[in-house]
This record gives C-alpha cells, sequence and structure tokens, in this order.
C-alpha cells in the first residue's frame, strides 16, 4: 500500500537529492569540463552513404597537414580486435549463429550512414575536421536495403552475402505443439499485428572520452561517461586492445543520461587509447549531435504479429508471437539479447499456459540497435497490451473486465511462466481496480461527451504490465570513517542522474547518525572501487541497497565498540545520533572523529558488505491515458494520466516518482513523437532536432502517480526497481487512448506508433473518405 509519512532518513524518507545543487547551478563536472594540459582532439570520419566500398587516396598528404598530429585507418591499427557481440543465441536448429565482423575502423566497405572510417586527431577540433574535409575517398555506393520488411523479401539485397540472408538469428522459445494444440481447440483467435518505431536515445550529453597514457607504467587512464566502468574496461582491454584490464583505469565524472546506450565499448574509446598512447599526449573526443545520431546505437525497431487463442468465456488458452528485431548492419554488444529478454516476458501478468515465439534478428544498412530504457521489456509489454484490448473489443469486455479473467490469481503466487520467469508477489487485481478509481473511469462518458461538443474525440486506455528487472547478482560495498567524522562509500554501481549519491546517503545517515553531507559516495573509478557491475536493469538500488545495509549495520556495531570502552557501557546502551555515539538518556557522548583518532584497532573504522540476489524482482503496475485528438489536425494532448505501481519496498518516494515521470514521459515521445526515419537509400532524414521529433514540457502534464506496494521476496531488502517501469506501461496505454478516441470518433480501426499529427489525420481521412 501507499507508504506513510517517514522519518527524516532511512527507508521510506522523502529526501530531496543533495547533488541538486551542483547540477542546477552550473557546477556539475561533466567529461566537456575536464581539459587535461596539452590535449590533443579527435575527429571521428564517418561514412556519408549507407553501403558502399571505399579508398582513401592521400593519407600521406592529409598526416602532413599543419596541426594534424595524427590519422589512422584500418591498416593502422590491423592488430587490434573486433568490436565483439558478447550475447549469442541458440538457434531453432540447435546452432549458434553467425557473427559477422566489426573492425574498430571499416577496411573496406562501410555498412551503415555513419560508419567510421579514419580518426583524425589534431591540435583543435576545428583543424582535425577540416583535415577529414582533405581526406580525398573514393566511394563506390552499392544498393542498401532498409525496414524489416524489405530485408526479409525475396531477392533482398543482402547486408552480409556471404551468409546468403538478412536473417541474423532465429531463436524461439515456448513449446510449439501444445501451443498449436490450444489454437486447435480454441472458440475464438485474436490477431493484432503491430509496429515498435526505432528510437535515438537522445540523453542531454553526448559521449565523450579522454585518453591518456603513463609511459612509465604502461598504464592507460579514460576519463568517460558510462554506465559502469568495470564492464567496459573488460570489453576495450580483453576483446580490443588485447592488454591486461589491470593496465586500465576508467574514470567516470558526472553523466548527463546514458538509457542504456552508454554502457557499451564504442570505436571512438580504443582509438583515443591508441592516438594517446603514440602520441604521448592526452587526447579528447566529443560527440556532437550529428555523431549521435549516426553513431550511437538505437532503440525497439520490432514487426510482430501476435495471436491470442481464447476459449467460449474469453480465457486466454495459448499465444503466439512471431517477432522480427531489427539490427541494423552489425550485431551490437549485447544486441541479440533484447529481443530474447523482451520474449521471456511475453506473457505478462497473465495467466498462459501455453506459448511459442520466434525471434527473429534481421540485418538493415541501418546504424546497429542495442538497448535501450527497458532494453526488450517495453516491447513486450507493448504487443501483449494492445492484443488485450483487441480482444476485450471482439469478445464485448471491457477492458478491465478481459484483463481481470485472465490475471494471475494471488494466491498462484510465486508463479512460473512458460519461459522460466518466476514472479514471487504483487496484487495485480488490486493496482488495476485502484487506478480505475482515480482515473476515474466510470465518469469517462461525461468527459467524452464534453469533447464531442467541442468537436474533439476523446479516448481513454490501459495497460498492465510486468518486468524483469535487478537481475541477479550483487554489489560490494566499502565503508570507512575518518579521523574528521566523515564517511566514505565504494560502490560499483554508476549514476548517470539518478540520484545514488542521496539513496545511499539516507541509508547510511540513519544507522550512523549523520547528515546526509557527512557522506561521500564514491562511484566510477576502477582504480578506487575494485569491483563493479554498473547500471542497467533497474539495478542500482535493489543490488547495491542490501549490500550498503549490511556495511552501514556493521560500521555502526563497530564505532559501538570502540566508544563502549571510553564510556564505560555496554554495547547495548549505546546509539549513534548527530555525529555521535552516545549512552542512551544520557549527555554522555564520543563524537565519530574522536572515536576514528582514538581508534586502536583502525579496521574497526571500516566495514564490508556484499549480499548476492540469485533471482530478477518483478516491478507492476496499471498505467491509465485520457486524451483527446482534433480531427482538424490530428494534434493529440494527453487530458489526464494515471499510474499505480508496486516496487515493493519503497526507498525515496521522491527519486521513485522522478524515475517514473522521466520513463513516461519517453515512453509518450516514442507513441506520440519520435520516429528514426531513413530514406531508400539509407540516409537517415532524421538526422537532428530539425527533424527528430522529441517530446517536450507542453505535450506533457502532471501525473497521478501512487504505489501500491508488496514486497519482494527474492530481494533482501523487498525491493523491486522503477528505472524503466514508466517506459514498459505507457506506450500501450497512450495508443489504446488513442484507438478509443479514433474509433469511436471516426471509425479508424488501428494505429502504429508514432501517431504523430499528420498520421493522426491521415488515418481519420482514410477512415472518413
Amino acid at each position: 500500500m501507499t507508504q506513510s509519512a517517514t522519518p527524516k532518513f532511512g527507508i521510506g524518507a522523502s529526501v530531496r537529492r543533495k547533488e541538486d545543487a551542483a547540477f542546477v547551478t552550473g557546477k556539475g563536472r561533466y567529461l566537456d569540463d575536464i581539459q587535461p594540459i596539452n590535449s590533443l582532439f579527435g575527429f571521428i570520419v564517418r561514412s556519408p552513404m549507407a553501403h558502399a566500398r571505399f579508398t582513401i587516396n592521400n593519407t600521406d598528404e592529409v598526416r602532413s597537414l599543419p596541426g594534424v598530429a595524427l590519422l589512422l585507418t584500418a591498416a593502422d591499427i590491423a592488430d587490434l580486435g573486433d568490436m565483439p557481440t558478447q550475447l549469442v543465441l541458440d538457434q531453432i536448429d540447435g546452432s549458434k549463429h553467425k557473427v559477422p565482423p566489426r573492425p574498430v575502423l571499416e577496411r573496406d566497405t562501410v555498412r551503415h550512414m555513419g560508419d567510421s572510417i579514419a580518426f583524425i586527431v589534431a591540435e583543435t577540433v576545428a583543424i582535425a575536421k577540416d583535415a577529414a574535409e582533405h581526406l580525398d575517398i573514393d566511394f563506390d555506393p552499392l544498393e542498401s536495403v532498409i525496414g524489416i520488411e524489405n530485408a526479409i523479401k525475396d531477392g533482398a539485397v543482402l547486408v552480409w552475402p556471404d551468409y546468403g540472408s538478412n536473417i541474423a538469428f532465429h531463436s524461439s522459445m515456448g513449446n510449439p505443439d501444445t501451443t498449436d494444440a490450444a489454437f486447435r481447440q480454441a472458440a475464438r483467435t485474436v490477431e493484432i499485428d503491430v509496429v515498435n518505431n526505432r528510437l535515438v536515445a537522445n540523453y542531454m550529453e553526448t559521449r565523450g572520452c579522454i585518453a591518456e597514457y603513463d609511459e612509465q607504467s604502461e598504464r592507460f587512464t579514460i576519463t568517460l561517461g558510462t554506465q559502469g566502468g568495470h564492464g567496459l574496461r573488460k570489453v576495450l582491454c580483453n576483446s580490443i586492445l588485447k592488454i591486461d584490464p589491470a593496465r586500465m583505469r576508467v574514470v567516470t565524472p558526472d553523466v548527463g543520461g546514458g538509457f542504456g546506450t552508454k554502457i557499451w565499448a564504442y570505436r571512438e574509446y580504443p582509438l583515443c587509447c591508441i592516438a594517446a598512447q603514440t602520441l604521448g599526449r592526452p587526447v579528447k573526443w566529443t560527440a556532437d549531435r550529428m555523431d549521435h545520431f549516426i553513431g550511437d546505437t538505437q532503440g525497439r525497431d520490432n514487426l510482430t504479429k501476435a495471436a491470442f487463442a481464447l476459449d467460449d468465456q474469453g480465457k486466454i488458452l495459448g499465444l503466439r508471437i512471431r517477432l522480427y528485431s531489427d539490427m541494423g548492419s552489425h550485431l551490437h554488444q549485447f544486441a541479440p539479447g533484447i529481443p530474447w529478454i523482451g520474449a521471456s516476458m511475453a506473457t505478462g501478468l497473465y495467466d498462459i499456459k501455453n506459448l511459442y515465439i520466434d525471434v527473429i534478428g534481421v540485418y538493415t544498412h541501418t546504424v546497429p540497435t542495442d538497448a535501450y530504457r527497458g532494453a526488450g521489456r517495453p516491447e513486450a509489454a507493448y504487443v501483449l497490451e494492445r492484443l488485450a484490448d483487441k480482444a476485450a473489443r471482439d469478445l464485448g469486455m471491457t477492458p478491465a473486465e478481459f484483463r481481470r479473467l485472465n490475471f494471475i490469481a494471488q494466491d498462484a503466487l510465486p508463479y512460473k511462466t512458460p519461459t522460466g520467469r518466476l514472479y514471487d508477489t504483487g496484487d495485480y487485481s488490486g493496482h488495476l481496480d485502484r487506478a480505475l478509481v482515480k482515473s476515474d473511469w466510470e465518469g469517462f462518458g461525461v468527459r467524452a461527451e464534453a469533447s464531442h461538443a467541442r468537436g474533439k474525440y476523446r479516448g481513454i486506455g490501459m495497460a498492465t504490465y510486468i518486468e524483469a528487472c535487478a537481475f541477479s547478482g550483487s554489489e560490494e560495498a566499502n565503508l570507512q570513517l575518518d579521523e574528521s567524522g566523515k564517511v566514505t562509500l565504494l560502490v560499483g554501481t554508476q549514476t548517470n542522474g539518478q540520484g545514488h549519491a542521496t539513496a545511499y546517503s539516507q541509508l547510511l545517515a540513519e544507522h550512523l547518525g549523520l547528515e546526509l553531507e557527512q557522506i561521500t559516495v564514491i562511484q566510477g573509478d576502477t582504480d578506487l572501487v575494485p569491483n563493479g557491475g554498473g547500471t542497467g536493469g533497474s539495478r542500482s538500488i535493489p543490488i547495491a541497497l542490501p549490500s550498503i545495509d549490511v556495511a552501514g549495520k556493521k560500521l555502526a556495531q563497530q564505532l559501538k565498540q570502540l566508544a563502549a570502552h571510553q564510556l564505560e557501557a555496554g554495547i547495548e546502551d549505546l546509539e549513534l545520533a548527530n555525529g555521535t555515539v552516545r549512552i542512551v538518556g544520557t549527555d554522555r557522548q564520543l563524537t565519530l572523529s574522536e572515536i576514528a583518532k582514538s581508534a586502536s584497532d583502525k579496521e574497526l573504522l571500516k566495514a564490508y558488505g556484499k549480499v548476492q540476489q540469485d533471482e530478477n524482482t518483478y516491478p507492476n503496475g496499471t498505467h491509465i491515458c485520457e486524451l483527446e485528438v482534433d480531427p482538424e489536425t490530428g494534434v493529440t494532448e494527453i487530458m489526464r494520466y494515471t499510474i499505480v505501481d508496486d516496487f515493493g519496498v519503497t526507498l525515496n518516494p521522491l527519486l521513485l516518482e522522478g524515475q517514473v515521470h522521466g520513463g513516461v514521459a519517453q515512453a509518450l515521445g516514442q507513441a506520440l513523437h519520435e520516429q528514426t526515419v531513413y530514406d531508400e537509400n539509407g540516409q537517415l532524414l532524421t538526422a537532428s532536432f530539425l527533424d527528430y521529433t522529441m517530446p517536450r514540457a507542453a505535450d506533457l502534464l502532471p501525473f497521478d502517480f501512487e504505489t501500491r506496494n508488496v514486497p519482494s521476496t527474492t530481494n533482501a531488502m523487498g525491493l523491486k526497481g522503477a528505472g524503466e517501469a514508466g517506459t514498459i506501461g505507457a506506450a500501450p496505454a497512450a495508443m489504446n487512448a488513442l484507438e478509443n478516441a479514433l474509433r469511436s470518433g471516426a471509425g479508424v480501426d488501428h494505429i502504429d506508433m508514432p501517431a504523430t499529427p499528420q498520421r493522426v489525420w491521415q488515418a481519420i481521412q482514410d477512415a472518413t473518405g
């Protein structure tokens, strides 16, 4: 249930972010604020074509240009390993799929607009760009294939001709025989085809890196915005540079957003390292927004056909899905796993015993895709919830009735899905019912009539969702009290703006009797923090906090142990408060500074915690969207938005709500605004904010949000994770609402994302003649 008021710090306290003062006053320290003395600057030369053979004719001439320090082409870095694909799937025939080579710089053929051809290092960025203009590159254009439907046609242009097909992999999940049997005995079947549009992960701060090399120690230091330095170091060192990871330090300053896209190792990072080693000077590269649009991984991009087999009461007997996922030109670092993870969540909150899913990756001449906030789970929920609404309409049921009928019963939990997911806790009907009340679903008809009187179509739609996050694993928490009486936490997660310093500090402040400002949280330095899993999959709070909790309690007990002798008191009579250890009910106390200075055993000023989690957590909830459509312009306006979520135990309601708001905004951006558009020749037509539409403040409204929490049993503290949930529930809720409006107003049967004003207007014209 919704949590009530709680103490100043600790679990459940709405503590304001201590990081924000620096950020809002311009005192953050991002990559572009860092400028090592004597730095050189890199520029990546990218292909203007989607598919072409190329040769560079004048490398010596460009190398001799004033101010140019280095020009690297594929021939200069032939000893480097390829950019790796870390996840390879088992296919339906039992084989592993092939992984095409992806060198750090392309050797003779480019396969997407923005593909990397050369790297220029110069005294200034402007000189490097001018040198790039002097490069004489001959391109021999080749035919391109864009879009899943074109790529899988007979006779399609092949991205990798030696493979004989544009099918990157074909895997499956579930049991085809029992699913076929369910469809044969069904009283009714319901089918849907949906598009999950391709997105550009537009974080506020573009990528960049600074590489430095110390010849004496033979070590690299690379500073960059990432979602986890340890994993990135492993890929750079083991797969590409082929050096011992101990020879690299990764430092991450403040990071202006990640959304999954900053997890990965990108080509610019090893290039900067090689340049710094070669030149003996720091080398800095910073992406401009165009670099981001054509050089960073993109997200989503699925075509899906799904069908329910239903009995005569509307119960789901089986689910069949055929999912095509556009991989782009190469299999990026974790790309095959994204549709696979989504497929594993295909049954959602519903009691579906029989399931079969084809998961098919497809090559096209486009920027590679990989994880984007939610990473497969938003795509899965979108298909399922659009199909659920269609089933309800076909059966003459309300959306809520169909969902209630098919929800997993609360007394069936823990529940194992046919894809092997183990849901531990939840109250699915409970959050649905609460959302119906909060949204005043019953009063919608009156509001729809009022909209109609103003010449508008009004619609209402819902989505119920469940996601898997906080994947199995652990984080180490190391605490140390110094002689000033302040505590430092070292932990291997990585903030990208989520508020980790506040979240971790508020728990430690409760255990140690300190103010937030007396606790320093250190992340993002592989020399200081020995191990870390980084941030992704909503893992940081659920995975790190239990370890921090153990370390905090341990340190508190050790400080009482140190104080007990001097205060001549039993440990059980002591408490930590206001930066002291004191005897309860008296004024006899020692400050933490005094304890640290006088400690005979300095190891007692340190504490370590590590808690292993063996199973995922499963946040879930209901989103209800209400909107209006202007049939004259096609403009859609969100009028009301209601969210009731189950996140288990809530650490900080303010941070939690911020995460949900951000996720919903991104999902509504996908539903109504954003689309990555390539023309038939592979030119990216939406390569800047002039053409790629982002949601703005005026497109959103205050969300009505509350939690109805059931603690997790798989997490040591009952936490479930919340960083991606908003992206999972919002897009299907909005599109179900839009279809409701368009169907009642104009008889429109179906519309896909993004439902831009032009598309909405055209759908109305097509339906009304």
